[in-house]
């Protein structure tokens, strides 16, 4: 006897849909479980992790921060998903996104102008699409693997980050500490709604739309969907794979590196040499949780973003590990993947080999 997966005829469309919640709801049985096992009460657990950073102004306003690059970056790789295109590596293109735009407020500190701040995204677009480029490039002509590419490429981007902070791009008045200069007022991204928020969360907000608008309406995003589907009925429509593979890296490393020059123009305000808590990483969860559509990366990003600020809550109410947060999105991941192969296969007992082509074997 042995399990084995067989493919449905057609998926449960209602199962598509709550599949996200269903992981949720797992994910928080488990998370709990963790806390009683720790020795914590986990409704208490829960409760600090889920709901807490809700009740006050400050934490959901530091929910928001942190959800803003998770969406962004999670938008571009769910383009790259839908394409068949598996970029790994958003957490490098983040990094190297950082590095380009903060390249004027560092090395000419003296320009402050209007145009300091826009230069400084466009910078940092470009410096995320051009990395994101290099595993599009080696996979359109050297047949390699995108995912090893673009994920090796993340620690070429740290090792490059650590260097120019440790060495020149160290501000020389900072007492040898390892970062760069603060940012003049001019390279500083500004907060609206008189609050703590940045400009860069409606921006991040109207990039989702107009995505969404451009992959449900729009012949590019028909073409993405068909290449991603079905390569072969692609060809025939006259798509090309190797313009849409360094359509989607470029765009995906564009909006990453945008999310990496906002954030350090923003929170920081200078490059320090970890700039990012994993916020590449944790966008592969937000893109899957949020079903690749746009719409839905906006509300995953905010669920994730929860974990940040719920994770960093336990640890100072209860003593938890600082951990605990990634093992949770970790959790989470497998509980979306599990959802969604239960939703194209069913599991059964069997004792013969079935035909080829439709099962797989547990």
């Amino acid at each position: 006897m042995r399990l084995e997966l067989v493919k449905r005829k057609e998926r449960s469309r209602t199962m598509a849909l709550l599949s996200p919640l269903i992981a949720i709801a797992l994910t928080a049985l488990a998370a709990a479980i963790i806390f009683a096992v720790s020795g914590h009460n986990p409704l208490v657990g829960l409760y600090k992790f889920f709901i807490e950073p809700l009740t006050q102004q400050w934490s959901l306003q530091a929910t928001i921060a942190k959800a803003t690059p998770l969406v962004l970056i999670g938008c571009g790789l769910a383009v790259c998903y839908l394409s068949n295109n598996w970029n790994i590596g958003a957490e490098g293109q983040f990094i190297v996104g950082a590095l380009f735009g903060s390249a004027l407020p560092v090395m000419f500190p003296e320009f402050q102008s209007t145009a300091t701040l826009p230069l400084m995204l466009v910078f940092g677009a470009l410096g995320g699409a051009l990395w994101a480029l290099l595993p599009a490039v080696l996979k359109n002509w050297f047949n390699t693997n995108e995912i090893l590419t673009s994920l090796m490429l993340v620690y070429v981007a740290s090792l490059i980050l650590d260097y120019l902070v440790r060495g020149p791009w160290r501000d020389p008045g900072g007492y040898n500490f390892p970062e760069s200069r603060l940012f003049s007022d001019a390279a500083i991204i500004p907060n609206v709604f008189g609050g703590t928020m940045s400009l860069a969360t409606p921006i991040t907000i109207v990039i989702a739309l107009v995505l969404a608008v451009v992959l449900a309406r729009t012949l590019k995003g028909f073409e993405i969907r068909v290449m991603g589907e079905s390569p072969r009925a692609g060809s025939f429509a006259g798509f090309s794979a190797k313009r849409l593979t360094l359509f989607s890296f470029a765009l995906a490393g564009g909006l990453a590196g945008l999310a990496g020059t906002m954030e350090v123009s923003g929170g920081l305000n200078q490059l320090l040499p970890t700039i990012s808590p994993g916020y590449g990483f944790t966008a592969i969860i937000v893109a899957f949780l949020g079903r690749l559509n746009p719409i839905g990366i906006i509300v995953a990003g905010f669920v994730l973003a929860l974990s940040y600020i719920g994770g960093e809550a336990v640890q100072s109410a209860m003593g938890v590990s600082n951990k605990i947060a990634s093992v949770i999105q970790g959790l989470l991941l497998f509980f979306v993947l599990a959802c969604d192969t239960l939703i194209l296969y069913r599991i059964r007992l069997a004792s013969h080999q079935a035909p080829s082509g439709e099962t797989a074997h547990v």
